[in-house]
């Protein structure tokens, strides 16, 4: 029995180690995984005055750079390249992206990369509104990017995808999406074998009155709310007319991927231009933010980016 017993724990730790788990991985509430209070810590700091709105270049934007490297450490992802900043070629200044890595436990699916994504970068200090110069950024976009960190957190935390993903937080977003065509055209001439982009911006309030959580930008050039309402198992991504309207599709960093890869590649949001008055300006704080909401996001898309990753085939398909 005492040999048998031991056998069966070398087995299972064997498993273990294939599929880079725990030998006793501890069992995750989804639905409860993030929470207002881990959002409010990550938004309350990306989008203070100290970081004087995170302006491409700027002393801000590097504290919100080692902020954000800090929490991939802490949870294990490791850098994509030799290190977490990857230097823009393709601005005037010095300006890098963040890429974090978590290898997919899957032999062969492991060689096919989702990218989930978000920039962090805003337009720093502008005229003075009522004394204040500082265009924070809250829902531009340190939104996205508590949302990214939460994803990778989990994903660090479960292990269970079984194809690779890249967490990458874009520079230069307000500059021209230059920080996500700079690393469009990189991965691609590394052949790079790009499966699709879910990024993510400016998800810090709630849409009302709608039958979905958030929208996908370009959502008629795939079936990524047919896929992505699967693995929900509701009604979570839908589509919104006025963000095609407004081309929007082209107006974020999953764009220079759709464009290079020809791959599917959108943009979830929620901000559907009636709910938030202070685009790209000084009243964009943390205080108008629904922390609550924004975790709620990040809960029910974890299911949506755990099936897309570890399905056995590339569900997602261009119309």
């Amino acid at each position: 029995m005492k040999r048998s017993l031991i056998f069966l724990f070398l087995v299972l730790l064997m498993a273990c180690k294939a599929t880079n788990r725990s030998p006793i991985a501890e069992e995750i509430d989804i639905a409860n995984f993030s929470n207002a209070t881990i959002i409010g810590d990550h938004m309350n700091f990306l989008a203070s005055d100290a970081l004087r709105g995170r302006d491409t270049g700027s002393e801000g934007i590097d504290l919100a750079a080692s902020f954000i490297i800090d929490k991939l450490e802490e949870n294990g992802i490791a850098s994509y390249y030799k290190a977490y900043q990857d230097t823009l070629s393709n601005y005037e200044s010095t300006a890098y992206n963040i890429v974090g890595v978590l290898e997919g436990n899957d032999p062969s699916l492991k060689e096919e990369v989702i990218l989930v994504g978000a920039h962090y970068d805003h337009i720093g200090v502008i005229k003075s509104q009522n004394g204040d110069s500082i265009a924070n950024g809250a829902n531009d976009n340190a939104s996205g990017t508590a949302t990214v960190l939460e994803l990778a957190r989990y994903f660090a935390k479960a292990r269970t995808n079984k194809r690779t993903m890249l967490f990458a937080l874009f520079s230069a977003e307000e500059k021209g999406l230059k920080g996500s065509v700079h690393l469009a055209e990189k991965m691609k001439e590394d052949g790079v074998n790009l499966y699709a982009v879910l990024n993510f911006e400016m998800t810090g309030a709630p849409m009302t009155d709608k039958e979905y959580l958030v929208y996908a930008t370009g959502f008629n050039k795939s079936n990524i709310g047919t896929v992505s309402n699967a693995y929900a198992d509701e009604n979570i991504v839908g589509f919104l007319p006025t963000a095609e309207g407004y081309n929007l599709f082209l107006r974020s960093d999953n764009y220079p991927f759709y464009e290079v890869f020809k791959i599917p590649a959108h943009t979830f949001s929620t901000f559907d231009f009636t709910n938030f008055d202070h685009y790209h300006k000084v009243g964009d704080e943390p205080g108008i933010m629904d922390f609550s909401h924004m975790a709620s996001v990040v809960n029910k898309m974890i299911p949506v980016v755990q099936g897309i990753t570890n399905a056995s085939t590339k569900e997602i398909v261009l119309n």
